[in-house]
């Protein structure tokens, strides 16, 4: 039996950012001068945003946006705001240094990697002693003993779990990770592999009249998600909704892009490079580069990381993809932003939550980072066997994934 998919958690931070305050707070700042504030609007406003979820209540409208009973509670806002100032009085963004958005990270991420897979076992139907292998992901924090030795502690997994941490590895660390518990479970027929992504990629906000900076703020936020994978036929007959079979992967780097899309280590924080070149050399060599990942074969469905509106429509273009194609990304883009690792996570979710076409439907997964990196994937997509399985990985782990949507 091949490794596959029986659920995927998902988990977000409680404070909710209406895209157009966002834009309006980062236009306000002093010292924006007419020509930055004309580029805020415009980042903003293209970024086909609706809103976006934040471990930072101070970032909030006056009088805060608690999303209700639709996200984890981090950290009251008062205690967070001594810890980590955001803004003062004025509305005026501070410019914390990287240890103290580090101490943060420390702080907020273990909480929501634990509720993510929290969601995900109890969707699966795995008990927290059959988990053999947990596999974290992320890219916005760096400490040890890390969120993968947290994960066993926070959730009771045995104290023999083994570990594994793929660290800023940036938004497509999700795909080489399922590559990895697929290879786990290949190795150990046995192996129930715990995988968990969370990213708190607002830690890093700062005012800046860099455009790759200004797009980088109108386009990132926070998330977490976490899936069950294994190849044991009996825990997939325990769980008997629908699942997702890692079929098989590819890995491949653009002719061009490594000074294009970038993370590195700052004084106030990490640094996105992010050039306006990035979605067009996506265009330019999507096809190219997963070419031979899909040998002529044609995909029911596509998952395609939301990088930023642009690279969806690139994409788009480049593979001459009907518009539908990408909705499930264009959603997850809306409502959340662009999570980094979590994202695809979330969108694979959306899959396993909504009633399929067929009872089989195979499912190509993009993903982009660094370099510029390409990771594809492709999954098969089979229904339940229970009526309405198809609907979701179980009704604890739709009741997530649909908490997650609000």
């Amino acid at each position: 039996m091949p490794a596959r998919i029986l659920s995927i958690g998902t988990a977000l931070p409680a404070t909710r950012l209406p895209q157009e305050h966002v834009r309006d707070l980062f236009a306000a700042q002093p010292g924006v001068d007419r020509l930055t504030r004309r580029l805020i609007h415009a980042a903003f406003d293209a970024a086909a945003i609706d809103s976006r979820r934040t471990v930072l209540a101070a970032l909030a409208p006056e009088g805060g946006t608690l999303a209700p009973g639709g996200g984890v509670a981090l950290a009251s806002g008062g205690a967070d705001d001594e810890r980590m100032p955001v803004r003062d009085a004025a509305g005026v963004l501070l410019r914390p240094s990287t240890g103290t958005r580090n101490a943060a990270y420390v702080r907020l991420a273990p909480p929501l990697f634990a509720e993510a897979a929290r969601r995900a076992l109890a969707g699966a139907g795995v008990e927290r002693g059959e988990v053999t292998h947990v596999v974290t992901v992320s890219c916005t924090g760096l400490f040890a003993p890390g969120p993968d030795y947290r994960l066993v502690r926070d959730l009771g997994l045995p104290a023999g779990t083994e570990r594994f941490h793929l660290g800023f590895v940036g938004c497509a660390a999700a795909l080489p990770a399922l590559r990895l518990a697929a290879a786990l479970c290949a190795a150990d027929p046995t192996a129930v592999v715990l995988v968990a992504c969370a990213e708190l990629c607002t830690l890093h906000f700062r005012p800046s009249a860099d455009p790759e900076q200004i797009v980088a703020a109108s386009v990132f936020a926070d998330g977490a998600a976490a899936a069950v994978v294994t190849a044991r036929a009996d825990l997939a007959a325990r769980h008997g909704g629908a699942t997702l079979e890692l079929d098989r992967f590819g890995t491949t780097l653009t002719r061009e892009g490594e000074a294009d899309m970038a993370w590195t280590i700052g004084d106030a924080g990490f640094e996105m490079t992010l050039s306006a070149e990035v979605p067009r050399i996506i265009g330019r060599e999507i096809r190219g580069a997963v070419g031979d990942f899909l040998g002529g074969e044609r995909p029911d469905r596509w998952a395609v990381h939301p990088g930023g509106r642009s690279v969806l429509d690139r994409v788009e273009a480049g593979l001459d993809l009907p518009p539908a194609a990408l909705a499930p990304s264009r959603t997850v883009l809306r409502e959340h932003g662009n999570m980094s690792s979590a994202t695809i996570l979330f969108i694979l979710a959306r899959m396993l939550d909504e009633p399929a076409d067929a009872d089989v439907a195979r499912v190509a997964a993009l993903a982009f980072g660094p370099g510029l990196t390409v990771e594809s994937a492709m999954l098969t997509l089979r229904a339940g066997a229970g009526a309405g399985a198809a609907g979701g990985a179980a009704a604890v782990g739709a009741g997530a994934t649909a908490e997650s949507r609000r």
